[in-house]
């Protein structure tokens, strides 16, 4: 029996697919081990998104190598490369890293088993070049009963409705790497589901790459040629969650990655409906300067930003807005980031990240003049965090006092609605309180960006 060890990187989109690719090892009969050193084969699923990102999933790459060479008991050990990086970079990876055996897609993470077959038939001792089995623009999409064993604990999951882009945005190189945008249906969408919660699944985090466009590119919930982008094809969203909030049971709902541009009215409404749908948006804005949006192509205005938040939080009573922004992106001025810091004092975002801006090869951007040091995207970063921090120490002051419903997550943590699971906050429980449950706690004090209670 072969056995099989993954390394996944990068964000829960790319873990749905590690999860997808172990359902399909055990429905092959292999066997999925978390010790490396004990595998047959090592399937690094990788990030391609920023440099960073790079940079961890190449070092992965050769660590796993360098371990693989010096067991002795494991020289046979075979290695795969899967994801993002493998995708982008299919020509060039074979050549750059000849102590991989194998590359595969985003189309090919439902063939790793007769692929790790493949490789073990060849015939041993042949000097054969790395396989590649990355085919161009993909166009793979999970469905509700494709086979798929998650990695998350028991009580959350995520659930990838939709994948790839249509987005122009000018910093970014994910539509080349995953393709167009194609939805799946509401009707995949809600048998997914419905078997998660029958399971015990407690949060349902919805993801894509956009998950606003979600139906944007069917007519009537079945896919045909991409439809234009307003509100009234944004209904199907609006659907999935009225349907999703139907389904019987005590569960959250968290939308991720929201783009601004697509938001509606018949959303916010929506939301405020559905009670099972977390009083959380998640949604990058990357910038407020009506230059450096239009510069990233961002297909919004400052004042449609503005106008969006103080609908949304007129709308949603008590919602959390989580956002990210990019510092350093070529020809940003002072007073661009003076602009920035102005609007994150206003705004008070209850969650917010900051990425300095990664040059990245293919992209617009790239090309652009008045690239910044990093010396300089350093000094804009941390003063944007700086800000946040005392802005988010504010917000955390505020919950003292108040009860507050949280999901378990382990003996002692916890997350609130506001709270997304890795990348927010953690509420400091007692210990006693079963893991995979929702409870009532009294927050009694905060510490940076948590919360303590009782």
């Amino acid at each position: 029996m072969i056995k099989v060890s993954l390394i996944s990187l990068g964000c829960a989109k790319n873990l749905v697919d590690s999860e997808i690719m172990v359902g399909h090892l055990r429905r092959a009969g292999m066997t999925v081990i978390p010790e490396a050193g004990e595998a047959d084969v090592v399937i690094i699923n990788t990030c391609s998104f920023l440099d960073s990102s790079k940079e961890e999933s190449i070092n992965a790459i050769l660590a796993s190598h360098q371990d693989r060479s010096l067991r002795k008991r494991r020289k046979e050990q075979k290695l795969i490369v899967a994801g993002c990086m493998a995708q982008r970079y299919a020509r060039e990876l074979p050549r750059a890293l000849p102590e991989v055996d194998a590359f595969i897609g985003l189309d090919q993470i439902t063939r790793v088993a007769p692929i790790i077959e493949e490789i073990f038939a060849r015939e041993r001792g042949r000097k054969d070049a790395p396989g590649s089995f990355v085919t161009p623009r993909p166009a793979y999409i999970p469905d509700y009963d494709t086979p798929r064993f998650r990695l998350t604990p028991r009580h959350y999951a995520y659930i990838k409705i939709a994948e790839g882009c249509n987005h122009p945005c000018s910093f970014c190189i994910i539509p080349r790497i995953r393709g167009h945008h194609r939805s799946r249906t509401v009707a995949s969408v809600v048998a997914e589901a419905r078997r998660l919660v029958a399971e015990g699944v407690r949060e349902l985090n919805l993801v894509s790459q956009d998950t606003t466009f979600f139906g944007m590119d069917t007519w009537d919930g079945r896919p045909g040629p991409r439809a234009p982008v307003d509100s009234a094809r944004g209904s199907a969203l609006t659907t999935l969650l009225r349907e999703l909030q139907a389904i019987e049971g005590d569960f959250w709902i968290r939308l991720l990655y929201t783009h601004p541009a697509h938001w509606s009215d018949e959303l916010i409404r929506t939301i405020a409906g559905c009670p099972k749908v977390a009083r959380y948006v998640d949604m990058p804005l990357q910038h407020i300067s009506d230059p450096m949006l239009a510069a990233m192509r961002r297909e919004t205005s400052a004042a449609r930003i503005r106008d969006l938040i103080a609908r949304l939080r007129a709308g949603i009573p008590g919602i959390a807005l989580r956002t990210t922004f990019i510092v350093g992106f070529p020809g940003e001025t002072g007073a661009d980031i003076d602009a920035l810091c102005e609007f994150i004092r206003e705004t008070r975002f209850e969650r917010l990240g900051v990425f300095r801006y990664s040059q990245e090869e293919g992209t617009r951007a790239a090309k652009m003049d008045a690239q910044h040091t990093a010396a300089a995207k350093d000094a804009r970063w941390h003063r944007v965090m700086a800000l946040q921090k005392e802005i988010a120490a504010g917000v955390s002051r505020s919950f003292v006092g108040r009860t507050l419903r949280v999901l378990v997550d382990a003996p002692g943590l916890a997350r609130g609605e506001a709270d997304a699971p890795d990348i927010d906050g953690r509420v400091h429980v007692p210990e006693t309180l079963p893991a995979g449950a929702f409870a009532e706690v009294k927050i009694t004090g905060c510490r940076d960006y948590d919360l303590l209670a009782r």
